[in-house]
């Protein structure tokens, strides 16, 4: 491997600022808790806390640019040290990223302090940076296989715009709509990576052979996905039926599950950091085809049916990979302990409690929605407890990073 940085200077450094997935995988499991707790308190009218447009669009807008982004930063500022031997993002520029990235959150909790147009640039200006931090090592290599990362930042920050600009329109169809172009490019992210790490990660971690991809299935999968995405993004000038994107949903769940099925699950049972993503991509094909029929047929509820995606898919995958980036770069072995097993377990339960029991009891919603807000925070909780040592202190192995 190439010898991308100096040891001697790199232990000038804290630990925290030395690479992107430190202080994100910290902070964004973190922000999580902070956020779905005080989300439910202002839902059920416990506390006067009044953020930025209405608690509503704050908490669709958190748990993805909030929460998501920050992971998503993190792993591709990491990833791009290993794709191209140059030394990504640390140091002062980390720490200024991570300071535009609080600056964000605090500036939408508390937006009586700020002009409305201030809090907007503040907020729209994470990605972007983060692109350009992103593209910088990716474009001195030329590497075109991973330049098509910074352009789905910058996917996001449009989508984020867009939400912007339904509070200062008053168009609460619009908020929803932009959120879910955000999940679903958020679900594509997971789908394109997934199809590069999880037959490997499976293989390595069975000691089975790896399952090659078939390159339609690849294609298809993320383009039904993409297309999805474009279709919300656009909605708000086009209007279109349920019913299309109750068709594009259901293929796009076929082709997941196909493709899911074809990496062997069955044989990750006795591996929690395995089975941990393949339960999440479970989550994600099932929540996909689910949607589909449910716009199709009106079989559910949507609204509880789109937390399976979040929860249990999107959040699944996050605990699944943190926990695996995380050891793998703090040199540590892929192994986890029982705490850890449990929070995986939790992510899980808390998905299932939100987004499936509200459906079969609706009476009992409000206990659901508190049970599941518990569960997932308890989830997020045991991942720090165990892991914030790990990103706080340099590697065991005394190698860089």
């Amino acid at each position: 491997m190439m010898q991308i940085t100096d040891l001697a200077q790199e232990e000038k450094l804290p630990p925290i600022l030395r690479l992107g997935f430190r202080p994100f995988f910290l902070l964004g499991p973190a922000f999580a808790i902070i956020a779905l707790t005080l989300w439910l308190l202002i839902f059920y009218g416990k506390i006067n806390l009044q953020p930025f447009a209405s608690g509503y669009w704050w908490h669709i807008h958190e748990m993805i640019f909030g929460f998501a982004a920050a992971i998503i930063a993190g792993f591709l500022l990491t990833a791009v040290q290993t794709w191209t031997g140059i030394r990504s993002v640390h140091g002062n520029a980390l720490f200024w990223l991570i300071i535009l990235w609080l600056a964000g959150r605090i500036a939408l909790l508390l937006p009586t302090y700020l002009p409305h147009i201030m809090i907007t640039i503040i907020d729209l200006s994470f990605l972007p940076v983060a692109a350009y931090m992103l593209a910088k090592p990716i474009i001195a290599v030329k590497q075109k296989r991973n330049l098509f990362f910074v352009p789905l930042l910058l996917m996001f920050t449009l989508v984020n715009g867009q939400m912007h600009l339904a509070f200062y329109q008053g168009d609460n169809t619009s908020v929803q709509l932009s959120g879910y172009a955000g999940i679903m490019l958020i679900t594509m992210l997971i789908s394109i990576i997934g199809g590069r790490v999880t037959p490997m990660f499976t293989a390595n971690g069975s000691k089975t052979e790896k399952v090659a991809n078939l390159p339609w299935l690849e294609i298809s999968a993320n383009i039904t996905l993409f297309t999805i995405f474009i279709l919300y993004f656009i909605s708000p000038i086009l209007n279109l039926s349920q019913q299309t994107f109750g068709m594009l949903f259901v293929i796009a769940g076929t082709l997941q599950a196909y493709r899911i099925t074809r990496w062997r699950p069955w044989v990750t049972f006795k591996i929690p950091l395995l089975w941990s993503l393949h339960l999440a991509l479970f989550c994600i094909w099932m929540a996909l085809l689910l949607l589909g029929l449910s716009y199709l047929f009106n079989l559910f509820p949507t609204n509880h049916l789109w937390h399976l995606l979040t929860i249990g898919g999107i959040s699944g995958v996050i605990l699944a990979m943190i926990a695996r980036v995380s050891l793998g770069h703090t040199g540590r072995p892929l192994v986890v302990g029982k705490l850890i097993k449990f929070s995986f377990l939790l992510i899980f339960i808390a998905a299932f409690t939100r987004a499936i029991l509200p459906i079969l009891a609706p009476a009992m919603t409000p206990t659901f929605y508190w049970l599941a807000t518990g569960f997932a925070c308890a989830s997020f909780l045991l991942f720090l407890y165990r892991y914030i040592p790990y990103l706080i202190q340099q590697r065991i192995d005394g190698r860089p990073g």
